[in-house]
C-alpha cells in the first residue's frame, strides 16, 4: 500500500500552517519563512525502508524508517524527536514525540491529492500536495 505515495509531491495549498507552527513554538522569523515556501515531498522505498524527503529553497530534510519502529528524527524547525510511523486504513500515521509533547502527521491519498493533516492538540493543519512527477 506504501507504493500508492511514492512520487514527487508539490504543495498546492495550506491551512492554518502558522497557527500549528506557533504550536510547535516555532520562532516568528522561521514561521514566516516557512509560510512562504512551496516544499516538495518525495516519497519513495529501498526495500522495507521508506525515505521521506521534504525539499524547500530553504530547508530540505529526509527521513528513512521502516513501519512500526521507533527512529530519532531531527525536524526542519531543529525538533529532536522520538519518531513512529505507522500504515493504518491506507493512511501514513506519523507520531513525533519530544520534551513531553506530541504531534500526529497523517498521510493519506484523496483525489489523486496527497492530504498531510497536522495535528498538535486542538490544532489542525490541512496541507495538500499533488504529484509531479
Amino acid at each position: 500500500m506504501v507504493e500508492a505515495f511514492v512520487g514527487v509531491w508539490g504543495l498546492q495549498a495550506s491551512e492554518n500552517f502558522d497557527e500549528y507552527m506557533k504550536h510547535l513554538e516555532v520562532g516568528l522569523v522561521q514561521r514566516n519563512m516557512a509560510k512562504t515556501l512551496k516544499p516538495n515531498t518525495i516519497i519513495s522505498t529501498d526495500g522495507d525502508t521508506i525515505i521521506l524527503e521534504t525539499k524547500s529553497s530553504f530547508k530540505s530534510t529526509k527521513i528513512q524508517f521502516k513501519l512500526g519502529e521507533e527512529f530519532d528524527e531531527n525536524t526542519a524547525d531543529d525538533r529532536k524527536t522520538k519518531t513512529t510511523v505507522t500504515l493504518d486504513n491506507g493512511k501514513l500515521i506519523q507520531i513525533q514525540r519530544w520534551d513531553g509533547k506530541e504531534t500526529t502527521l497523517v498521510r493519506e491519498l484523496k483525489d489523486g491529492d496527497l492530504i498531510l493533516t497536522c495535528t498538535m492538540g486542538d490544532v489542525v493543519c490541512t496541507r495538500t500536495y499533488r504529484k509531479v512527477k
